[in-house]
């Protein structure tokens, strides 16, 4: 046991003692440089060092005015420097300060202060143990002197390592809570980082659920079709009689793939995919999903413009689910407000604008929400389209999203 705490004393104090070591600057999120304007904090990130500079230069100039000389001078101010570049260096300048003070002048109790200085600034760099060893070594010195070597000026120190005992303790509980609320922000950033990443493959999970369901169902309606025309023509060649042959097994080979590759996905258990014969829903139950958020108490409006038509069924899919998600952020995060739902049907796509006004009271907090607008991005840039959304001048929020229709899914 004591074997290994002179080692480990032999490790922190004794190994590199003078090994260069400088301190860092202030990172760039560091609470102090917040408050500092913007323009001034490439210069505010060196505040520590000028502290303790600003710190060494009143020490010196107390000391020069009384008369101490240039000998006490330099003992107080080169070991507060060197604690900026070689800190375990400064506290064993700071020691051999106190024994050359003992020969040489009366300073002896303005020694052990300012040593007792270079170790708070050290413990501030360094981990606990060794703040713990440098102290029991200044309290081995101190009891050596008083002892065996008693000199005027060293009544005090058993007072003076109580108050830095007190001083380190206090040291190392600023630090300890620093570092933890570091340590809290940090794992709060990771999981909302986890957070994001989770929603955006469990939305990319639905996509693809339901792009299973699309790409099925039309295999299935090529295949069906493959297989059955030959019997509509009279007299069919051999030749197209093979090719749709080839076209239905190409289609049901599709098709066998498709549901080994994506099928799997249905087995999560997920309680909105129960029952996997349920059509996906279009915009022609956009009236049904109005009328259950309208039943919830949300006071919400559809304005149509252009000419409806069918659309490709990947659009109009995505399209519900924008809506229905837009719906379920404006129950959440703004009860009391209106909402307004706009579907405009232009040649080349489907524009979408879902708007609500300002809440009349404040939202309940929702564990879990804040992320459906990822979900929307997902379905939106799946289909090559673009999306906005953000508060609105009144308080309100709105999203604004257009799904883009080729010429052929058009006119198809």
């Amino acid at each position: 046991m004591f074997k290994s705490a002179f080692d480990g004393i032999h490790r922190d104090l004794f190994t590199d003692a003078f090994a260069f070591r400088p301190l860092a600057p202030l990172a760039p999120g560091s609470r102090l440089l917040r408050v500092v304007p913007r323009g001034l904090r490439r210069y505010a990130r060196w505040l520590p060092h000028a502290a303790v500079v600003a710190l060494t230069v009143c020490l010196v100039f107390q000391a020069f005015a009384h008369s101490m000389g240039l000998a006490a001078m330099l003992l107080i101010g080169v070991p507060l420097l060197m604690t900026l570049v070689r800190p375990i260096g400064a506290w064993w300048c700071s020691v051999g300060a106190i024994f050359f003070t003992i020969t040489v002048g009366p300073w002896v109790e303005v020694a052990f202060s300012v040593h007792v200085l270079v170790m708070m600034l050290v413990a501030m760099r360094s981990r606990p143990r060794v703040a713990g060893e440098m102290w029991l070594l200044t309290a081995c010195i101190a009891a050596f002197l008083t002892v065996f070597r008693p000199v005027v000026g060293v009544d005090g120190l058993f007072e003076l390592l109580v108050v830095s005992a007190v001083l380190l303790f206090a040291v190392f509980a600023v630090r300890l809570l620093r570092e933890s609320r570091q340590q809290v922000v940090a794992q709060t950033a990771v999981t909302e980082a986890e957070r994001s990443r989770r929603t955006v493959l469990e939305e990319r999970t639905t996509i693809a659920r339901e792009l299973h369901d699309v790409v099925a169902h039309h295999m299935s309606v090529v295949a069906i079709q493959a297989e059955a025309a030959p019997y509509r023509v009279q007299d069919t060649p051999p030749e197209l009689a093979a090719a749709f042959v080839t076209i239905r097994e190409n289609a049901v080979a599709a098709l066998t793939e498709l549901r080994r590759v994506l099928g799997v996905i249905r087995s999560d258990g997920s309680d909105a995919f129960d029952d996997p014969e349920a059509p996906q829903p279009t915009l022609a139950a956009l009236d049904g999903l109005l009328a259950n958020v309208r039943g919830a108490g949300l006071a919400v409006d559809q304005v149509t413009t252009g000419v409806v038509r069918p659309l490709p069924q990947g659009v109009e899919l995505s399209a519900y689910r924008i809506v229905q998600e837009a719906l379920s952020n404006v129950l959440r995060h703004a009860p009391g407000a209106a909402a307004r739902v706009e579907l405009s049907y232009v040649p080349v796509g489907l524009g979408l604008r879902v708007v609500n006004g300002p809440p009349d009271r404040l939202a309940k907090p929702s564990p879990g929400a804040g992320h459906g607008v990822l979900g929307m991005r997902e379905r939106v840039a799946m289909l090559g389209g673009e999306m906005t959304d953000g508060p609105t001048g009144d308080g309100g929020y709105e999203v604004t999203a257009f799904l883009p229709v080729s010429v052929a899914e058009a006119a198809a």
